[in-house]
């Protein structure tokens, strides 16, 4: 008999392969930034240094942007509210899809279901950005606005996927064996049909995540988020394409950690996808 080690856990699976270690990794790094780099920013966020569009000298390793404030400074200060952002957005996102959809799921063909479905396809018919620029234009830029844009723009998917993988549990005995003991509908959804859809669920965060990374930075982008003088990565691109010639840092830095925050969650979500099917395909066996 082996005898494991007294407190050591071990990551999960999806960890512990390529993508997901590099994922890992690198959404730490950019957690890392967001969250410690206000505290270690050499400069105040709107502090103009020197010349517009200077290029790196020494005390700004990355230059000034276009009104003269040091771009690392703004860099450090800029990724807190991109993160916080796509986190609570994705996290109503999931609250919403998740309930319409398991109780669309469980009332199959009721009007219920059809209700719910065609709400859902009123807003799959808009374009995103489309809907995010109504909204923003008639309520104004502030983070809640674009949060509640964010979930319009991302809940329909959530709540077909959860629907879909709701009915296939539905048909199971344990189910039948539920309604048949007179359990009320709420306790069936979380008791009997959220456990078996959870990895369902998580596989598709990855992809959600993405989108409110994209659909935020584009908004930053056209000037419908962040306002001047925050820091925001979105912002800072467009902020300072107009200094590319004399100083790059100055919109590739934040571009580029878009990038990387983008290709970590994506790695993850894809690392845990294909570590789900190789699961699943044990356990059939």
């Amino acid at each position: 008999m082996t005898i494991s080690a007294p407190g050591r856990t071990r990551l999960p699976a999806f960890l512990r392969t390529p993508q997901g270690a590099i994922g890992l990794v690198l959404l730490a790094f950019v957690v890392a930034v967001a969250l410690i780099g206000p505290l270690v920013a050499p400069f105040p966020l709107d502090r103009p240094l020197g010349p517009p569009g200077l290029g790196p000298v020494a005390g700004a390793p990355f230059g000034l942007d276009e009104l003269g404030r040091d771009v690392f400074s703004r860099f450090l200060h800029g990724g807190h509210p991109v993160l916080s952002l796509a986190v609570v957005s994705i996290a109503a996102t999931y609250l919403l899809g998740i309930q319409l959809g398991m109780i669309a799921g469980l009332n199959h063909g009721s009007r219920t279901d059809a209700g719910i479905m065609r709400v859902v396809d009123v807003f799959i018919a808009f374009p995103a950005l489309l809907l995010l620029l109504v909204l923003i234009s008639g309520s104004g830029t502030s983070p809640t606005v674009m949060a509640v844009g964010l979930v319009l723009v991302l809940f329909p998917g959530v709540v077909r996927i959860v629907r879909a993988a709701t009915q296939d549990v539905a048909t199971s005995g344990f189910v039948d064996a539920a309604v048949v003991r007179g359990e009320r509908q709420l306790s069936i959804m979380y008791r009997e049909i959220f456990p078996n859809i959870v990895q369902t669920v998580l596989a598709d965060v990855g992809i959600r995540f993405s989108s409110a990374i994209v659909l935020a930075a584009s908004l930053n982008f056209l000037g419908l988020g962040a306002r001047p003088p925050a820091a925001n990565w979105g912002l800072m691109v467009a902020e300072n394409r107009t200094i590319l010639p004399t100083n790059l840092w100055a919109a590739v830095l934040p571009a580029a950690m878009l990038a990387v925050l983008t290709v970590a969650v994506n790695l993850l979500a894809d690392a845990y996808t294909r570590t789900l099917g190789r699961t699943s395909g044990v356990e059939s066996r």
